[in-house]
């Protein structure tokens, strides 16, 4: 069998990107994320990349024929031997259009963080973001050791615009309205595993990790293949 091609499902603040990363780097497969697509593709100059840019510098939402030629051409170039995709799909669309492009060997797993909105709305209208290097706090659980300042180089220590709760509660709505329907509709092919999201990024690890070993029939904790 080849290296694991899976897919991670969740509202914002579930953790995606966390978990995202642990499972990449526990199968030895990229974490691909649609930021990181959309970024290769302004920096190749090429004419998916330029026209996605615009519409982001719009703040507009990059249509999903754009969308999906972009993954595609950055699959072909990162995902060859396995993958865990981070925000893509994001709605039945574009899980149609992954399924055509994986062809027969389809994907292993799609891993749904699930995680209260009272959750949701606690990690991210408390996360503050280093305006410098990036460094994530968070005000109730991590907070920067000087309030305000960056505990590895000293910047400024902020929220993000779109961490506000009234912001946060109508990407929620988006995610329910479009995202949502992806759970059901992965769930009728025998795709998906639900996980419960909440509690420590280590504690949600290990059960994201059992989950995928238990779908892929393969005995927990094996080192990646």
């Amino acid at each position: 069998m080849g290296k694991a091609r899976l897919v991670l499902l969740g509202k914002q603040g579930a953790g995606k990107g966390t978990q995202a990363e642990r499972l990449s780097q526990h199968y030895k497969v990229p974490h691909i994320s649609t930021g990181d697509a959309f970024r290769a593709a302004a920096r190749s100059g090429s004419e998916l990349g330029a026209k996605a840019q615009a519409y982001m510098q719009a703040g507009e939402l990059v249509p999903d024929n754009l969308v999906v030629g972009i993954v595609k051409e950055y699959l072909a170039d990162e995902g060859g031997d396995g993958f865990v995709l981070d925000g893509f799909p994001r709605n039945v669309p574009q899980a149609e259009a992954l399924r055509e492009m994986l062809g027969p060997e389809g994907l292993d797993v799609v891993v749904n963080l699930d995680v209260s909105t009272e959750e949701v709305l606690h990690r991210l209208a408390g996360r503050r973001v280093c305006q410098n290097c990036g460094a994530t706090y968070n005000i109730y659980d991590n907070p920067p050791k000087v309030p305000g300042k960056c505990d590895i180089c000293g910047g400024v220590v902020a929220q993000r615009a779109d961490d506000t709760e009234e912001a946060i509660r109508l990407r929620l709505e988006i995610y329910e309205s479009a995202t949502a329907p992806l759970v059901e509709w992965y769930a009728k092919q025998g795709l998906l595993v639900t996980i419960d999201a909440s509690g420590s990024p280590d504690e949600v690890a290990s059960r994201a990790l059992a989950a995928v070993e238990a779908a892929l029939g393969a005995p927990h904790g094996r080192p990646g293949r």
